[in-house]
């Protein structure tokens, strides 16, 4: 199995790169332990100034790969990776993205491509975020009857009004790269994202590395709520969905491309 994140480290800068680019980069339980597993490594590198993060192939990350639904990852039994980690609010699937919040450094992701659901949940976990025109941008999980439950809670907020967040969140809508800067989700639309992101973080590397970790640790606790009960918030909302009538309704439909059939609502 080829590695599903790729790290290259040169002049103080972390390449991130999600990479299984036949699959437009969805994450499986084997792409959710390579990101915590990743952003842990970088976490405790003291030489690190910054890290770009972006996807091998055609897209950033097209989401949750379809396996994990289909008993290969959560489910009832999976519930220590359900609980808070060690040394950190977010629970494991949630530290998939929440990890490049935790990360000192500044994060800068290039999004080009599909941006759907845990990627969009990924993408807002960087600190800056450069995109294509045409990329496309979803906050998806209502299509499968869930949640978005990978640290949204805790950096969306940041980004948009609520009324506009919660019409993204409801409807699934896609925008494209233009879209999401215009709601404020993207920082900048780029013709390059990956050489934008690249000669940003290597700027930001020229610069003092004990001002840049403590400007990210300064603005994060000027803008954040409480992120350990949001976090806890997420997870217990989704166990209450998941496997639920309804959500299993939501998956079969889409899978067999027909309208779902919903009953009444169990929360």
């Amino acid at each position: 199995m080829a590695e599903r994140v790729v790290v290259n480290i040169e002049n103080y800068v972390a390449s991130v790169t999600l990479n299984r680019a036949d699959k437009h980069n969805a994450v499986d339980v084997a792409m959710f332990e390579a990101l915590v597993e990743t952003g842990e490594a970088l976490a405790k590198d003291r030489s690190l100034r910054a890290v770009v993060l972006h996807g091998a192939g055609e897209s950033f990350c097209a989401g949750i790969d379809v396996s994990v639904f289909a008993g290969q990852g959560i489910g009832a039994s999976d519930a220590g990776n359900l609980q808070p980690r060690e040394n950190s609010p977010a629970n494991f699937y949630q530290s998939a993205a929440y990890v490049w919040r935790e990360l000192p450094v500044p994060v800068i992701a290039a999004l080009h491509g599909v941006v759907f659901g845990a990627g969009a949940q990924i993408a807002l976990a960087a600190d800056i975020r450069y995109a294509t025109a045409d990329a496309q941008l979803s906050i998806m999980e209502i299509k499968w009857g869930l949640i978005p439950d990978m640290s949204i809670s805790t950096t969306l907020p940041q980004l948009m009004p609520m009324d506009k967040a919660a019409e993204l969140a409801w409807t699934g809508k896609v925008l494209s790269g233009i879209e999401a800067s215009e709601l404020g989700l993207i920082t900048e639309v780029k013709e390059d994202p990956l050489a934008a992101a690249q000669a940003l973080a290597q700027t930001i590397a020229g610069k003092s590395p004990d001002a840049v970790r403590a400007i990210k640790k300064l603005f994060q606790a000027a803008w954040k709520t409480d992120a350990a009960s949001l976090l806890r918030m997420e997870a217990e909302l989704q166990m209450k969905i998941m496997m639920s009538p309804n959500q299993m309704e939501a998956a079969k439909a889409n899978g067999e491309k027909r309208a779902p059939d919903f009953g009444d609502a169990v929360i």
